[in-house]
């Protein structure tokens, strides 16, 4: 039975011809069929060509062999010739909706079918595609040879056109795909190529056309130009590719088609149609990869990892001579094996593990664990030690321990710290070796706990938690060395332990640890600081009289790199004791409490003393110095103070130096308060006024000033004398004493004085002259006259109570 034909020949108006029309044409295909056919068939001679041709030239000009799909479902196969004069002539057989070709070829194969018409025949005879099913021999220009030559010849752009290719033929809305070759023969052999590759039911839907001169007309997938109508390569419309132009540079991120270009270029054809027959989706790069491994075809690295993945996927799919096989090619010499190669080699091998014998798995968990050791991925597990089960893996096994066995101590000996997760790696390949690496233990263990702390986010990966459940040895040294190290980096054990559930709830003490993981849950409860280092300490399960650094790591987890209040350190040292702090180390960190202490802190004078008591072996002479300016604060607050004030404040600072001037602001200031206050020793107020020190007067100057003197002055009159006695005489004391009592005179007393109602005038006069004397009462009153100028009786009254 014959397929429907038509024929339609174009020849032009203006030689006497008709245009187009269908010369021969079977009933059975419908007149709209026709109609939506004849746009499709029209030819268009390439430029420049003459009007007047001989048979040979006629012969030369491409040929429009094309294959499309319709509206209504069917597809039309047809070939188009030009005829001469700008005329053409086109056959084409139609497919109706279901209907395949006789012998389910593809429908590229038909373009060297014999069957093919330049010119409307007598009679219609049957179709070139059902003569080509009956007839016998590879059709013209297609043979396996032939196409195989081709796909060499094109080896730089056959990956990236079969990439195209398969896009187009997944995604209808992608881009055509553009060959621009010089023979229209070449562009039905790119076709072929692509049909051969591609799943059966994507290869005979392919639209496609050997040639045109206009691709952005047509709808078909696959569009055949000469170089001189090829569309621009940036042109978004197009997949453009160009064999007459420069070969591309890099390479294609498609398995699927660099592995169907390495089995063309191999001219291995029929491993399309094996790898057919293997489960997967359509384009998955996995069946192929594994048919053309199992060929002996050498791949790349992306494509021998699809194949791992896939077989890993369905290690039933393949018997135990082609799984050897895919093997033996994983494990073939590479250099240009990745990391994901490795990690689709390690899942296949645990696929296989168990299912298949030592003489297939070994040689693939030799392999990884090579490519562990020098290959630098650090991500790789090793394989289990049950792929090197029987004989012929404990070769294996021992083979590896020669080979690898020294480069593996030599790196773990080395001691410049590495990454967590390399010596993670590099200590499970040494338990799997059966390394003995017992003496470089601890210095490993002590860069990897170091390098935990530095990096805590690199601790957070199941490989850690692995080792240390594998390898016991490995987990109670890390453990230690965490633990021993926690004092002196708390915060940052804190923070590796709020990343890594480190597993350190068995015989061990750990104290340091414990505390670690349960501070921060301590400090998110809310508590004081008082009641986190109490919860803390507690964890620990030992006393700071004990072991004295739980001590130290409390501390650091509860104050970090801040400084405890001076009343914190107080209840530090009350609750523990100096022994304690000196053991643990903190005890510089309550000095630091009282030396950054506040002024009017009144916990930091008693700190100081206390700190002085419990540790005069410790402290440094200018520390020492410093602590005794607050003790001495202490004592003059408590009237304890020996005689010499503002000589001991003097000689202290000295001592001291720049580094604590908070000290020196408390000393200076009690000093201050207690000169201002009633009762003082007459001797300290002479000896300070007439000391000259400018910053112990200014300090003076600053405590006049504040509240507590104000709210005095306004209640108690005999303050009032008081302080205007003291504030007007030592007239001759120098000028940092005349400047600072005058400026009290004007700027603090002379506002209290005349807000004072007329009484309290009274009673401050009368203080005054008990205080003094007529005379001083005299000096009052001419001092607390408006008038801006007291006249001269007025001055030689105050000059003579000043001398008096």
């Amino acid at each position: 039975m014959s397929l429907p034909q038509l024929h339609y020949t174009f020849a032009p108006a203006g030689d006497g011809g008709t245009g187009g029309r269908f010369t021969a044409a079977d009933p059975a295909i419908p007149g709209p069929v026709r109609a939506e056919a004849a746009p499709l068939l029209a030819y268009e001679a390439p430029a420049g060509t003459p009007e007047r041709l001989s048979d040979a030239q006629l012969r030369a000009l491409p040929v429009a062999f094309g294959h499309v799909a319709l509206s209504d479902g069917s597809h039309l196969l047809s070939r188009t010739v030009a005829t001469g004069a700008g005329g053409f002539h086109a056959h084409a057989v139609h497919l109706p909706p279901g209907t395949a070709i006789p012998g389910r070829v593809l429908p590229v194969d038909a373009w060297g079918a014999a069957g093919w018409l330049s010119t409307a025949p007598d009679r219609m005879p049957p179709d070139p595609l059902t003569s080509m099913s009956t007839a016998r021999g590879p059709s013209r220009g297609l043979t396996r040879e032939g196409l195989g030559d081709f796909a060499v010849s094109r080896s730089p752009w056959l990956a990236a056109v079969l990439s195209d290719l398969r896009r187009v033929s997944q995604d209808p809305s992608a881009p055509p795909v553009v060959l621009v070759e010089r023979q229209s023969a070449d562009v039905a052999r790119w076709v072929a190529l692509a049909t051969a590759a591609l799943p059966p039911e994507h290869a005979e839907r392919l639209t496609f056309t050997t040639y045109t001169r206009y691709p952005g007309r047509t709808a078909h997938q696959v569009v055949g130009v000469l170089p001189e109508d090829a569309p621009d390569v940036r042109d978004p419309r197009f997949r453009v590719h160009a064999a007459s132009g420069p070969r591309p540079s890099g390479t294609v991120d498609d398995a699927w088609a660099g592995t169907a270009a390495r089995i063309w270029r191999s001219r291995s054809p029929e491993l399309f149609r094996e790898a057919a027959d293997l489960p997967g989706e359509p384009f998955a790069a996995g069946p192929l990869a594994v048919t053309a491994l199992g060929a002996g075809i050498a791949l790349g690295s992306v494509e021998r990892a699809a194949a791992a993945d896939w077989a890993a996927e369905r290690p039933y799919a393949l018997d135990e001579k082609r799984t050897l096989q895919l093997t033996d090619a994983l494990t073939a010499p590479a250099d240009d094996r990745t990391a994901g190669e490795c990690a689709a080699a390690l899942r296949l091998l645990t696929a296989l593990d168990g299912r298949c014998s030592a003489s297939v798995t070994a040689p693939l968990a030799a392999l990884l664990v090579t490519e562990a050791v020098r290959g630098g991925d650090v991500a790789l597990e090793p394989p289990a030690r049950s792929a090197f089960g029987e004989p012929a893996g404990e070769r294996a096994l021992a083979a590896l321990v020669e080979e690898l066995g020294g480069e593996l101590l030599a790196e773990l000996s080395a001691g410049e710290p590495r990454g967590v997760a390399r010596t993670v790696q590099l200590l499970r390949i040494a338990r799997l070796l059966g390394v003995d690496r017992a003496e470089l233990l601890p210095g490993v263990v002590g860069r990897l706990a170091r390098a935990l702390l530095d990096d805590p986010e690199a601790g957070a990966c199941r490989t850690l938690l692995d080792l240390l459940d594998e390898q016991f040895d490995v987990r109670t040294a890390l453990l230690g060395e965490l633990d021993r190290i926690a004092p002196d980096h708390p915060a940052g054990t804190e923070r590796l332990l709020t990343r890594v559930a480190l597993p350190f709830t068995g015989t061990q003490s750990l104290p340091h640890l414990r505390m670690c993981a349960e501070a921060p849950g301590a400090k998110a409860r809310g508590t004081d600081r008082a009641g986190v280092l109490h919860t803390v300490l507690r964890a620990a399960g030992m006393s700071p009289f004990t072991e004295p650094l739980v001590l130290r790591t409390a501390v650091g987890l509860v104050w970090g790199e801040e400084t405890p209040t001076a009343g914190e350190a107080r209840s530090l040292l009350g609750e523990t004791t100096s022994d304690a702090h000196r053991a643990a180390g903190t005890w510089a960190r309550l000095v630091d409490s009282a030396l950054a202490a506040p002024v009017g802190d009144e916990d930091a004078p008693e700190l100081a003393h206390e700190l002085l008591r419990g540790f005069p072996q410790e402290l440094g002479a200018r520390v020492r110095a410093c602590l005794m300016l607050l003790d001495f604060a202490r004592d003059v607050r408590s009237g304890t103070a020996e005689p010499g004030w503002t000589d001991r404040v003097r000689t202290l600072r000295d001592h001291a130096g720049p580094a604590c001037p908070l000290a020196l602001e408390h000393a200076s200031g009690a000093l201050a308060e207690r000169l201002l206050a009633p009762g003082r020793p007459e001797e300290e107020l002479y000896a300070f006024v007439h000391s000259e020190d400018e910053s112990l007067i200014a300090a003076y100057g600053r405590a006049a000033r504040r509240d507590t003197v104000l709210t005095l002055l306004r209640t108690d009159p005999a303050y009032v004398a008081d302080c205007f006695t003291v504030w007007n005489s030592h007239p001759h004391a120098g000028g940092d004493w005349a400047r600072t009592r005058t400026a009290l005179l004007e700027e603090v007393l002379r506002p209290v004085v005349r807000a004072l109602p007329p009484d309290g005038l009274g009673a401050v006069e009368q203080a005054v002259e008990r205080e003094g004397s007529s005379r001083t009462l005299d000096a009052f009153r001419a001092w607390n006259r408006p008038s801006r100028s007291i006249g001269r009786l007025g001055r030689r009254i105050v000059g003579r109570v000043r001398r008096g």
